[in-house]
């Protein structure tokens, strides 16, 4: 069930109950009745005034009694609502920021092994499982060139600024001239000079839209189909997953460690992996995503805090976060993953 309650619609002593059961889900994982919180909160509420505020909130799609429990825990529109208006965002203490920094220094190390030592940190520092889907990465090209290999495919030969030759093979148009495949090689290394595929594509199909008629047709197809070819490196990055174990530790059913071995699963396919880069780069600073909103974690049971990280062009080229449990204390972890991210952008800069 989605809420449609907003925080103003809340009264002060709504949000004060609701930030109390939120609290101590995050703390203990259980539900929490109302006499314990008549208790806990001091404030000369009746554990009958509790009760009728939780039963509201309850309506509003906010919380939900598991099983037969008089206590209550918050659903995940619940937790939407906490993290969106009423969460405050902790400090990180001088130790963690010490932690992050040292864990983060470039020196001597390639990026890869940055990356994997940040994942493992975060993993450690959180009791979570720490993710990076890591940059995509492309060198600039010096030439390329088209060579026929049948009546419909060709063999791209990529030759690196550093020397390296990659070869990929395309399909390319029935009826295909060598005249065109030298016309296609010649139109793309006047473009490239020194640049990536990526940086040159929207030059290219400009120029294109431009030549439409100077250009041969079949031509243009096999431009397009040499501009859609990844080169010098991996296309859509790569992931890292650290600290798994820790998922695991808090689970008592069976059904949900199932879950989670399936979201694993999932993660070391890469299923859905990159479009984690896309969602967290749509927006400024961290993303978090509670439960079903990601398809990834439709059953798990499980909550999303990603931040993206730039490189020197301030292009997103990566994302690292946290995975854990619903009840993952954002107070905490939101700032630690930010940080990370900045340090990480830093670097790479």
């Amino acid at each position: 069930m989605h809420s449609t309650v907003t925080v103003a619609e809340l009264s002060e002593r709504s949000r004060e109950i609701f930030r109390h059961i939120v609290d101590s889900y995050v703390e203990t994982g259980e539900p929490i009745g109302s006499r314990t919180l008549s208790r806990r909160m001091g404030m000369d509420l009746s554990p009958a005034t509790i009760r009728n505020v939780m039963a509201d909130l309850e309506d509003s799609g906010l919380l939900f009694s598991p099983h037969t429990s008089a206590g209550r825990l918050p659903t995940e529109a619940g937790l939407r609502l906490f993290v969106d208006g009423l969460l405050e965002i902790g400090r990180l203490t001088a130790d963690e920021r010490a932690s992050i920094d040292s864990h983060c220094q470039a020196t001597g190390k390639s990026m890869a092994q940055l990356l994997s030592e940040a994942t493992d940190m975060l993993s450690g520092l959180s009791h979570c499982a720490g993710l990076v889907v890591a940059p995509k990465t492309e060198r600039p090209l010096r030439q390329v060139e088209f060579v026929a290999l049948s009546a419909a495919r060709a063999l791209v030969v990529l030759v690196t600024q550093d020397g390296q030759v990659e070869n990929r093979i395309i399909d390319v148009p029935l009826g295909l001239t060598s005249a065109s495949l030298m016309e296609a090689t010649n139109f793309l290394n006047a473009k490239l000079s020194g640049r990536t595929l990526s940086e040159a594509r929207e030059d290219v199909l400009r120029d294109i839209e431009q030549q439409r008629a100077q250009l041969d047709a079949l031509t243009q197809k096999v431009v397009e189909a040499g501009l859609a070819t990844p080169a010098g490196g991996s296309e859509d990055g790569s992931l890292i997953l650290r600290g798994q174990a820790n998922l695991l530790e808090d689970v008592a059913a069976l059904e949900d460690l199932e879950h989670i071995r399936q979201l694993f699963a999932a993660l070391e396919r890469k299923e859905s992996v990159f479009s984690l880069v896309d969602a967290a780069s749509t927006a400024e600073g961290v993303q978090i995503f509670i439960g079903a909103e990601n398809d990834l974690f439709a059953h798990a049971g499980l909550s999303l805090v990603i931040a993206p990280f730039s490189n020197a062009q301030e292009q997103v080229v990566g994302a690292i976060g946290v995975i854990g449990p619903t009840r993952i204390n954002y107070a905490r972890i939101i700032p630690m993953v930010d940080y990370t991210a900045k340090v990480i952008g830093r670097l790479m800069a």
